[in-house]
């Protein structure tokens, strides 16, 4: 979950505090938010990012932190394309101006805005595009010299690379766009330039956007399609969400929405899926694993108001959950010492 407290992209005791509690609540996996290989990526200005060798010693110390706590640091890479320079929530909405520190060389795929008061991007060049891959893999190595264990590609939400994975967003006419088998080119290639920068024995993720939930727009299927080109580039799990392409999308919100692209994605591309939209309680995150519909589920907004919802859970469950040392003498009866 994007924090939107950043300077220059630096994280800072905000992130240490926010990411650490979610560890010492006994969260197996903590991702960072989506993290701005380049500067002009950033959603906001605010965003976190890792486009400088700079940005590594403190995102060191919160994986540090995170790992000694017994969870697995993880870092999802993300470029926000047409959807850059834009306000912080509790800030507005739109574009930033210049003089708030917005910035003109917002990219696309296309010359296509998101909304009408958002920035009209530049199409991008050939050029444009190599470097982006360029930043994602070195970004990928900032991220292991950090201390990371994790990565996930961020190719949902209506960001870069789901831009070129949409026909509403990509009007290209070159090998990046029109069919297909161009449009998921940019993924693939981003996903090969992470992999051969990423030890193989770590995992990589990739986290898609399972339909844009508008006509004509990107669908299951396709996600089926890509899951399938994405396993043998040595993708190991891919992170099921949807929407965020287009802003009049009709989402149908409802405790497990999006189970069911999982579900689907795992069975028919035979790949670790993640499960993730409004599963809030224990028994409803118990079920998805161990009906098979996923092989984890990812929690985000329900951390943000229970930091410590895994440890809550494993009880709620019939687990002897392990209490950091710290607290034990809060924890309830017969709850045993991390």
């Amino acid at each position: 979950m994007c924090e939107y407290s950043s300077e220059d992209g630096f994280a800072n005791d905000w992130h240490l505090v926010h990411l650490g509690s979610r560890a010492v609540g006994g969260a197996g996996l903590v991702f960072t938010e989506a993290t701005a290989v380049t500067a002009a990526g950033r959603i906001s200005p605010h965003d976190l990012g890792i486009w400088k060798d700079d940005h590594i010693e403190m995102l060191a110390r919160i994986a540090r932190f995170v790992q000694a706590q017994g969870s697995v640091p993880g870092m999802q890479l993300a470029h926000a394309g047409r959807k850059a320079s834009t306000c912080r929530p509790w800030s507005g909405t739109g574009r930033v101006p210049d003089s708030e520190g917005g910035w003109r060389n917002v990219v696309a795929p296309s010359p296509i805005p998101f909304a009408d008061n958002y920035p009209l991007p530049i199409e991008m060049t050939p050029g444009m595009i190599r470097a982006t891959v360029a930043a994602f893999a070195a970004a990928a190595v900032r991220a292991l010299k950090a201390g990371f264990r994790v990565i996930e590609i961020h190719a949902a939400h209506g960001y870069l690379l789901h831009e070129f994975l949409s026909p509403l967003s990509n009007r290209r006419t070159d090998d990046y766009g029109g069919p297909f088998e161009n449009r998921i080119l940019l993924v693939k290639e981003v996903t090969k330039a992470v992999r051969d920068a990423w030890p193989q024995e770590l995992p990589l993720f990739v986290r898609i956007s399972a339909t844009d939930w508008a006509e004509g727009g990107w669908d299951l299927d396709q996600s089926v399609a890509l899951a399938k080109e994405l396993k043998p580039l040595g993708v190991d799990f891919i992170d099921c969400s949807s929407g965020g392409m287009v802003p009049h999308a009709k989402i149908p919100l409802e405790p497990g929405y999006q189970v069911p692209f999982a579900e689907r994605i795992r069975r028919e591309a035979e790949i670790p899926t993640g499960a993730v939209g409004l599963i809030t309680e224990a028994s409803q995150a118990e079920q998805i694993v161990s009906s098979g519909q996923a092989d984890a589920v990812l929690i985000a907004r329900e951390l943000l108001r229970d930091p410590y919802f895994p440890l809550h859970a494993g009880q709620q469950l019939g687990h002897q959950v392990a209490w950091p040392a710290q607290y034990l003498r809060a924890a309830p009866p017969g709850s045993k010492q991390r």
